[in-house]
């Protein structure tokens, strides 16, 4: 089999993804980030996001510059709180990445689960105070996110999940970095596809169409699902998960059939210089 090359940021995306993506022909990789899931660190606290982004593109980086992958295809993939990472990533290298999957990004925090601006006010206050404290009055992410109970009841039996209410410095993290993301939509200028629920309460589906909208990308799809929540590859019943997985990897096929045009450019680039420099030594 010939395995192509995908890098999926892992957020709320799990090994079932992976799992799925690999036998589709995929080599997948992903990591925790600092505080999430095996990774060390106070369990659920971020406090710099952009540190958080710099080890997953060190991370990732390192995987694509090995020997065996530098003719393969990059491809990003992060869901939720991986969306964002994903979009940040392109952003410290707007040309080194081939593709993305956004699975419901977190471009902007949906209004049902934001509080209400005068609270924002005090908590951002509180959180150069008691950053780690677990105060933000929002609702339970686990009930609102995933659809199917004995996915939920599956997630607080993970010793590996977070559970509880965000800790200050991670909210205002997660909201200065969506804020800015909503601002800087038109600057995406990877190929990209963005799947979302139209009954998300996590993270607001009508800003995934903006950023469809304004994104300076000529290679972009958008793909709404009625009826479906936050947790597209996870927590939504079975018969959806098949539906929104078919898109991800019909796309993702896609773009490998017409071939990685960063490749073709760096190795005429390559090849230019090679030329360049036997012109100049046989001129010498």
């Amino acid at each position: 089999m010939i395995w192509r090359r995908i890098l999926i940021g892992r957020g709320l995306i799990g090994t079932g993804c992976g799992t799925r993506l690999a036998k589709a022909g995929y080599g997948v990789y992903g990591m925790d980030y600092e505080g999430h899931g095996k990774s060390s660190g106070l369990a659920g606290y971020i406090p710099n996001f952009e540190d958080l982004v710099n080890d997953c593109s060190d991370h990732f980086t390192s995987i694509c510059e090995k020997k065996g992958n530098l003719k393969k295809m990059r491809i990003l993939m992060g869901e939720s709180m991986g969306g964002a990472v994903l979009l940040l990533l392109h952003r410290k290298k707007p040309n080194y990445w081939d593709g993305a999957v956004l699975v419901a990004p977190m471009c902007k925090i949906a209004d049902d689960i934001r509080p209400h601006p005068m609270v924002m006010n005090v908590l951002t206050k509180l959180s150069r105070v008691i950053p780690t404290w677990k105060i933000i009055p929002t609702p339970d992410i686990i009930d609102v996110a995933f659809r199917v109970q004995a996915i939920r009841d599956e997630v607080r039996s993970n010793p590996y999940c977070y559970k509880g209410k965000p800790r200050l410095l991670t909210g205002n993290q997660l909201l200065k970095v969506s804020t800015e993301l909503e601002t800087r939509l038109k600057e995406v200028s990877v190929p990209f596809l963005i799947v979302h629920g139209e009954d998300d309460k996590v993270t607001d589906p009508s800003v995934s169409k903006l950023l469809y909208e304004s994104a300076s990308s000529t290679d972009k799809t958008f793909k709404l699902y009625p009826g479906m929540w936050h947790s597209l590859i996870y927590g939504e019943l079975p018969e959806n998960i098949e539906i929104v997985f078919s898109d991800v990897i019909n796309w993702i096929d896609a773009k490998i059939a017409t071939g990685n045009s960063r490749l073709e450019i760096e190795q005429k680039r390559a090849n230019d210089i090679k030329t360049s420099a036997t012109s100049t030594s046989n001129y010498l």
